[in-house]
């Protein structure tokens, strides 16, 4: 990585001694990394009223901006931890996308045409910002205990609890824990110390990054091109982020010379041919070559892998950092139930469970979309362009094309969820989060997802003048008492009619549906979802 103009973002933190470097203590949970997804895993698991030590080896962030754009899932997530709305603020709200060939449109697409939700379907920020907001947060709460310059250096594996050796500016000190989030990223120390490695792909061809400067009124968008005439026939990115700055992203081949192509002179010269005269600065520049790949098993005894210490995908689709933070909170709530001994620890296999479901989905979405980026023969890139010539006047081959399918919330196919009794229409799926939409309450006007405690929790559809109430331990939620769905944009999405009963997990992903309420079916789905039946 090349800071080419000197990054103005970097934000240090202190070390300070922990009264554990005195002793051996005990831990709940320790996790190793403190970027966005061991941020949001503490904060999370916070807010669940479990205690976290983050550990992380630097003691700054801020180092370029690297992922930059935000899912409307992960955005929802972090507003449930209490950023989301800070975030959106600071960003760039985008939902079309352009597709060129050579250099014209060939088609756009929009990302969220329905209305009702309080997120937008992404954001462009800078990761450094990301960052800098979560760990604001953390330093909010006092189960967080975030430690910086500690540095992980060796893992002792053992049948209720972890060992660890972690090294300071005053020496090495031993801290254990009943579990190990490895949150620690791409060159994961805890991934090495355990002697474990991914199966997949890496591929060949390398592609550059800029950040730039640059004061444009291009719109808002993401724009992508096949074959430009303005970068010897490869592709190209565009995003804005804050603050005047661009994200530009360059395919140069498998034979580029990274030393050579990271040069600001020959960035600048390349950028040219794109912008024209219009001035800029270079802020960051880095050549990338990236892998498809996933450790063999998520979970390793007490120890568990979350984001980029667990598997890896291309930037294309923004699968990455997004699919991190999903992990983290797929896992939260299931680690505070286990803890407090409300499941067993076999809930945590759910995890991995799930979670390889999800980046088994992502590798493929990402494979398919670099194989039709960089063609690997003469055949696959003839096949391309022909689908490229055909989608202006062609639906099947604009559904063809494919330069990253951008990330949404994979759909569980889980041993948690119960099996639908009646059918469903609607948007809403088995598996997936609750959609989103606008509702009237007590308070005002808000937002569903915003009104969903972080628990178990029944929304029925109000019938007649009954009332009900769910099983001790899950919150109801009547839909038509104190929470009003005035478009009818809820029940319309869950296909809802009077009486209909709905499951959520703590996540807030659907997990049981049926069309009247009856308790001990109610009991018996949340007992399914904890991992007990």
């Amino acid at each position: 990585m090349t800071n080419a103009a000197g990054h103005k973002s970097i934000y240090h933190y202190s070390y300070r001694r922990s009264a554990d470097q005195d002793t051996v203590a005990r831990r709940p949970v320790i996790i190793v990394g403190a970027g966005p997804v061991g941020l949001a895993a503490s904060i999370d698991l916070a807010s669940r009223d479990v205690p976290v030590v983050l550990i992380d080896d630097a003691d700054r962030i801020g180092e370029g901006s690297r992922g930059i754009c935000w899912s409307k899932r992960t955005l929802e997530i972090f507003d449930r931890l209490g950023v989301g709305e800070k975030l959106v603020a600071q960003g760039v709200t985008w939902k079309i996308g352009k597709l060129f060939r050579g250099d014209d449109l060939v088609f756009s697409f929009d990302l969220l045409p329905e209305d009702g939700h309080k997120m937008p379907a992404f954001i462009n920020l800078q990761q450094f910002r990301v960052e800098k907001a979560l760990v604001d947060r953390a330093l909010e709460l006092d189960l967080v205990d975030l430690r910086w310059k500690n540095r992980l250096m060796c893992i002792e594996q053992h049948n209720d609890h972890v060992r660890l050796t972690i090294d300071t500016p005053d020496g090495p000190y031993v801290l254990e824990a009943d579990w190990l989030i490895a949150a620690d990223g791409a060159r994961s120390t805890a991934r090495e110390l355990l002697g474990l490695s991914f199966s997949g792909v890496t591929f060949e061809d390398k592609f550059l990054i800029a950040d730039i400067r640059m004061a444009a009124d291009f719109p808002t968008e993401r724009r992508f091109w096949f074959a430009p005439t303005f970068h010897n026939g490869q592709s190209a990115l565009m995003h804005r982020q804050p603050d005047n700055v661009w994200r530009i992203d360059l395919q140069l081949g498998p034979d580029a010379d990274v030393t050579e192509e990271q040069k600001p002179e020959r960035v600048t010269a390349r950028l040219k041919r794109m912008l024209g005269d219009r001035p800029f600065e270079l802020e960051w520049i880095s050549i990338y070559r990236f892998n498809c790949r996933r450790l063999e098993r998520f979970l390793h005894g007490r120890v568990v892998f979350v984001g980029d210490a667990a598997h890896q995908v291309s930037p294309f689709g923004a699968r990455g950092a997004n699919s991190g933070i999903q992990d983290a909170e797929n896992l939260a709530w299931k680690l505070a139930a286990v803890i407090k001994g409300e499941a067993g620890a076999g809930l945590i296999a759910s995890y991995e469970s799930e979670r390889m479901q999800a980046a088994d989905e992502n590798i493929a979405h990402s494979t398919r979309s670099t194989d039709f980026i960089a063609p690997h023969s003469d055949a696959e890139r003839a096949l391309r362009d022909a689908v490229l010539a055909l989608a202006p006047k062609a639906e099947f081959a604009r559904r063809m094309i494919n330069s990253g399918r951008l990330s949404v919330a994979t759909v569980y196919e889980s041993a948690l969820s119960t099996p639908d009794e009646d059918s469903f229409a609607g948007s809403a799926r088995l598996g997936a989060p609750l959609p989103d939409c606008r509702i009237q309450h007590a308070g005002g006007s808000g937002y569903m997802l915003a009104a969903l405690p972080d628990a178990f929790t029944v929304l029925m559809f109000k019938n007649g003048a009954a009332t009900q109430s769910a099983p001790e331990g899950i919150r109801t939620i009547t839909v038509g008492a104190a929470l009003t769905d005035p478009d009818g944009m809820l029940a319309q999405r869950l296909d809802a009619t009077p009486g209909a009963t709905y499951l959520l997990r703590p996540d807030h992903h659907l997990c049981a549906r049926w069309r009247s309420f009856d308790r001990d079916k109610i009991a018996a789905a949340r007992d399914r979802a904890l991992g007990k039946s």
